[in-house]
């Protein structure tokens, strides 16, 4: 018990990313840049979602939980990184230290458990157009939403726990954030069924629904490819590639660091991974739901055009 309480009043520190005197002014700016990018991209997507009936759908409602999702995930991790840029190895308290490690497994769970159900939401909609809008009411959109969020942070809780009960010997975590393996590290016991406990969790969260997600493709799949034209075969397509985009980007990262096994990496090698699916995801997914999206440029010039008229002519 005295190793628990222990645990609880000691401080980590953060190590970082080792850059020199010259470099980390540089990789500060750059991250703060993109950081800001972040939160305005998604930010400009809830609101767009928002405000234009012409985006009232149930596709853009999940993207719309997925760009708030995305705002407190980048936001969980992202402002050590900066501190630990700025000022170098950096101390974080332990309560910090694991509340930011539950948060940020809370929010990336939530996160696997919100692209299995805008899976499902392509899949309705291409393979039961007739009852999709039945199948996919209001009332079902928001349940949906919010288990998933029930859903991920509660599976948070054994990872978190587990890793916050151990002893710790070490402080420095090789990281710009405390997660998983790094903190796993340091402990003055073997960490070796923790690790497996870490691995069922958090495999069973991305593996089911991973599968999931493949399953509801490949329905797709064969029902665009029983479309008679391929101009409608293309739209059908068209509406999932974002999906199937971000879905890639997410879970091969997220495999890599959390399926496979702590030790079978490179210490420094979680933290360069982390930076694809906690920063380089955030800041793409606005980019690619908008990019090349018809109905998001026309919805951007409905409220463009409503604005030009609030102000009583061009802007």
């Amino acid at each position: 018990m005295d190793h628990v309480n222990h645990t609880w009043t000691q401080a980590f520190i953060l190590a970082g990313f080792t850059a020199s005197e010259t470099l980390r002014p540089i990789a500060f700016l750059g991250t703060l840049c993109v950081y800001l990018l972040t939160l305005a991209g998604n930010l400009f997507i809830i609101v767009l979602v928002k405000t234009d009936s012409g985006l009232s759908t149930p596709m853009y409602f999940f993207i719309s939980v997925l760009s708030f999702l995305e705002l407190w995930y980048v936001s969980t991790t992202v402002p050590t990184l900066l501190h630990t840029l700025l000022h170098g190895r950096s101390r974080i308290s332990s309560s910090m230290c694991f509340t930011q490690l539950y948060v940020f497994h809370s929010l990336g769970m939530t996160e696997c458990y919100l692209l299995g159900v805008m899976a499902l939401d392509r899949y309705l909609a291409i393979c039961r157009p007739l009852h999709y809008h039945a199948l996919m009411s209001r009332q079902v959109q928001q349940w949906l939403a919010g288990a998933t969020w029930l859903a991920g942070f509660s599976g948070a809780i054994v990872p978190a726990t587990l890793t916050a009960t151990l002893p710790y010997c070490l402080k420095e975590v090789a990281h710009y954030f405390c997660d998983l393996a790094p903190l796993m590290r340091l402990a003055c016991v073997d960490p070796g069924w923790h690790a497996q406990v870490h691995g069922a969790v958090i495999g069973v969260a991305t593996g089911c629904n991973f599968v999931l997600i493949l399953g509801l493709y490949g329905g797709i799949l064969r029902a665009v490819l029983k479309l008679p034209s391929a101009a409608s075969r293309a739209k059908a397509f068209s509406t999932c590639s974002s999906h199937m985009t971000v879905v890639a980007l997410f879970y091969a990262s997220a495999f890599t660091v959390y399926v496979s096994s702590p030790g079978s990496r490179a210490e420094g090698t979680d933290k360069l991974i982390a930076l694809v699916y906690a920063l380089l995801t955030p800041f793409l997914n606005p980019i690619i739901y908008t990019l090349r999206n018809k109905e998001v440029k026309e919805a951007v010039r409905r409220v463009t055009d409503r604005i030009k008229t609030f102000w009583g002519g061009p802007l």
